[in-house]
């Protein structure tokens, strides 16, 4: 338990500091000089030690210029009896073709698994945390020259282990549904 609050800690202290970082550039949002993107998604992920979960994630952008961005990306699944956390820097590539954008990406971080299912003698209470590698595409369909509906396919590679009880995991599929908030 002692583990599983510390990597959860540690989680929330990442992200305070990933937003406290971006809170300046969120205030100069009205200058012309805007960089940065947002973007949240809602959708499902499966292929993890519960089957599928519902998912939320939410990410930021920074535009390096017109079709390369970075920034962080959160998922989480909250709810059921698996809370996963996976927090990565990304890096986007985004390739504009007017009625549909493009923009496959991948990248690197962290992700907490904890698992509680059952109770009494057969009960499960198992976590880890591990790397993270997401790698995925978007597909944005403007509504305008900075909103956006997506579409994102990820695949996450990880190796969770929660074992003895359950085998390994390696990888998941997610597919969110969302918006993206431009420069």
């Amino acid at each position: 338990m002692d583990t599983t609050r510390r990597a959860v800690g540690l989680m929330a202290i990442l992200v305070i500091i990933i937003f406290t970082s971006l809170g300046p550039s969120i205030l100069m949002a009205q200058e012309p000089h805007n960089r940065w993107g947002f973007g949240t998604d809602l959708g499902l992920t499966s292929g993890t030690v519960n089957g599928t979960v519902f998912t939320l994630g939410f990410n930021a952008d920074y535009y390096v210029d017109r079709a390369f961005s970075v920034g962080p990306m959160l998922l989480l699944s909250p709810l059921g009896d698996l809370t996963q956390i996976a927090a990565a820097g990304v890096a986007r590539y985004h390739l504009r073709t007017g009625a549909l954008n493009l923009v496959p990406f991948a990248g690197l971080g962290l992700v907490h698994a904890d698992l509680d299912r059952g109770s009494g003698p057969g009960r499960i209470d198992r976590n880890d945390t591990s790397w993270y590698v997401p790698i995925g595409i978007s597909a944005e369909y403007p509504v305008n020259p900075k909103l956006a509906f997506a579409s994102t396919l990820i695949v996450n590679l990880h190796d969770i282990n929660l074992q003895p009880s359950l085998e390994k995991d390696h990888t998941s599929v997610s597919l969110l549904f969302g918006i993206r908030f431009g420069p």
